[in-house]
């Protein structure tokens, strides 16, 4: 992972996906974060390769989990989530119940997860709009994936 040092990030932006080629099968995620001060480069990036028998949803609710943990060191106070999801941001965001036992428990990890940020709010944007966190998901599908 790219990183910033121990840099103070009061308000950030991250973008997340996740992705699962064969649904189920090989998931894998993309996180972007930005300091909400300046969108126009991260200032720390991740991919991963989740491993196989994964779901989208599965997938992209890993992605926000994982992101959640990255940027828990810079104690933020605010953070815009963005994802091209829109079952999960409503899902989050209290719209949609979350009615899969085996997506709820990410659900309930993200609430954990989410107490220490006081503004949080997640937002769906069309694909086309998280170019760089689906590229991130795609690298680390096919870094893996050309290896088997």
């Amino acid at each position: 992972m790219k990183n910033s040092n121990a840099e103070s990030h009061k308000s950030l932006v991250v973008y997340t996906d996740g992705g699962s080629r064969g649904n189920p099968g090989h998931g894998a995620i993309g996180v972007a974060i930005y300091d909400d001060s300046s969108r126009d480069k991260p200032f720390s990036t991740h991919k991963q390769y989740l491993g196989s028998s994964l779901t989208n949803n599965e997938a992209e609710y890993r992605a926000v989990i994982i992101a959640l943990e990255k940027i828990s060191v810079y104690q933020p106070e605010s953070v815009q989530f963005y994802l091209d999801s829109e079952l999960v941001v409503k899902q989050l965001g209290g719209e949609y119940k979350v009615k899969q036992p085996h997506l709820q428990r990410y659900f309930k990890e993200i609430q954990a997860l989410s107490k220490s940020i006081p503004m949080l709010k997640f937002n769906h944007v069309p694909r086309k709009e998280n170019k760089l966190a689906d590229s991130l998901v795609n690298q680390a599908l096919d870094e893996v994936l050309a290896l088997k």
